[in-house]
């Protein structure tokens, strides 16, 4: 009914509508670009490699459940594999979960040639409805022996202390501390131009902005991966929400509405950042797609949100969670006026536009795009990556292609709401060489070499039982013991 009314106003009115919704896109794109100035101000002093406030025993460790969703990553999985094994975390205290779909047999296949059903628990998700990384991660909730629980993705690389830090973080914290968000970034970054760009992008979301919320007691919306949870809060609350594409964004704000707490430590999961545009833009529509879900879900209610993060944690969500999408959508509006001021004649544009809101939409994106890349150039550097910096002046591009994935994301968000595009692994040259090494480490006594932690002790991924090649060879007895839910 509302559409229709709207829809009849624009008809009979439509210069003042354009007008009217002109004004509010403007103060809106100019008012989310000031809050993320704000939140960089905020994040200023967090500290990447802040010690744990606890060093635990062995002993005194939790038991964490690992869930490994995967679909059609078999060539992902021994990189992946050897990254959970070289964990530095007492190996009877792992409950590892491989969640595989029945009909992905590729990956199927390749856990069982990697003996890993030798050292985890394969869980075989039935081909129901919705086809989502969340809904097989519920199956893996329901089974999860751990007082932890955590996610890692197929292209995942985590830092070999992050269990323990996670462990850390939550002993002798309060129930309402709910869950610990490890920061992600990428071993690729100087891959190529998208890279580059990828990588600012991500150094400044979870060095600067995400600890910035944290700060304010505003909701977080957490990353796809590498959160860690309290088992029976997770559940408490209902798990993930199978049919959100993003939902781990999801379930950090209605962590937030019911009255628990979300922090990010100080390790990093390290990913393989897309090289590739065409993947890179089904990724990040997916993304996009999953926040407009996530935000039209949490505004039902918004004064749940209200009540229990007041009215800063809201307009967080209005500026943030949904800034990110709308501003994706509202930058290339701020283009076109820009170009049609530029090559049309000016009163042409005063004649549709009064003079101040010319003006306003010419200062929204100026200055927007000047904070948008400055924060960017800011945003490496945290890490000492430096030389990423200067490619921040080429960061309007990037938000050009950002707008591209917001429209799509926008069209499947209403002809395809619940559809899971996958993403592509293993398809930059540095990935490749990974796995060949995580190959050599599977099959040979040769240590797996990692090279950005010069501080942990290179070592041979564990063979848990001496039996691993014999496993190889007995595929059949394998499957007798892969868990069907």
């Amino acid at each position: 009914m509302l559409t229709s009314l709207i829809a009849i106003v624009a008809f009979q009115w439509p210069l003042a509508v354009f007008v009217i919704f002109n004004s509010v896109t403007a103060v809106y794109f100019t008012a989310a670009v000031c809050f993320r100035f704000y939140l960089l101000a905020l994040g200023w002093d967090d500290k990447i490699d802040a010690a744990p406030l606890h060093i635990l025993h062995d002993e005194d460790l939790p038991v964490i459940t690992i869930l490994l969703p995967l679909y059609k990553d078999a060539t992902a999985l021994p990189l992946l594999a050897c990254y959970v094994d070289r964990l530095d975390y007492p190996e009877h205290k792992k409950d590892v979960k491989l969640l595989l779909e029945e009909d992905d047999l590729g990956t199927t296949e390749e856990a069982l040639r990697l003996g890993l059903a030798e050292r985890y628990e394969m869980i075989i998700v039935p081909p129901c409805e919705p086809r989502t990384k969340p809904k097989a991660c519920n199956v893996g909730l329901q089974m999860a022996r751990g007082e932890l629980i955590v996610i890692y993705d197929a292209e995942d690389q985590p830092e070999a202390d992050q269990l323990r830090k996670a462990a850390a973080a939550f002993h002798a914290r309060e129930e309402t501390l709910a869950c610990v968000q490890a920061r992600l970034n990428y071993f690729n970054h100087d891959e190529n131009w998208l890279t580059r760009l990828f990588t600012l992008e991500y150094s400044l979301w979870f060095d600067w902005l995400l600890p910035a919320l944290q700060k304010m007691g505003a909701p977080i919306p957490l990353g796809g991966t590498s959160n860690f949870f309290r088992t029976e809060t997770l559940r408490a609350v209902g798990g993930w929400d199978p049919y959100n594409v993003t939902e781990d964004a999801d379930l950090g704000l209605r962590l937030a509405r019911l009255g628990y707490s979300v922090e990010v430590i100080g390790s990093t999961t390290f990913e393989e950042a897309n090289c590739k545009t065409g993947n890179w833009l089904r990724q990040r529509s997916r993304w996009l797609k999953g926040y407009v879900q996530t935000w039209l879900v949490h505004m039902r209610r918004p004064q749940r949100i209200i009540a229990t993060t007041g009215w800063r944690g809201f307009l967080a969500v209005q500026l943030f969670v949904a800034g990110n999408v709308f501003s994706a959508i509202i930058n290339p509006i701020m283009w076109g006026l820009f170009l049609f001021w530029t090559f049309a004649r000016p009163q042409t544009l005063q004649g549709l536009l009064p003079a101040p809101l010319v003006w306003l939409n010419l200062f929204a994106l100026v200055a927007g795009n000047f904070v948008f890349i400055l924060t960017m150039a800011i945003g490496p550097l945290k890490r000492g990556w430096r030389g990423l910096a200067p490619f921040a002046l080429t960061a309007p591009a990037y938000w050009l292609l950002s707008s591209l994935a917001a429209y799509k994301a926008l069209w499947q968000a209403v002809f395809r709401p619940h559809y899971w595009e996958k993403t592509d692994h293993v398809i930059s040259a540095a990935a490749r060489k990974r796995r060949e090494a995580a190959l050599a480490a599977h099959f040979s006594d040769e240590p797996f070499y990692d090279r950005r932690s010069p501080d942990i002790a290179e070592r041979s991924i564990p063979d848990s039982d001496g039996s691993r090649r014999a496993a190889l060879s007995e595929n059949e007895r394998a499957r007798q013991r892969i868990h069907h839910s």
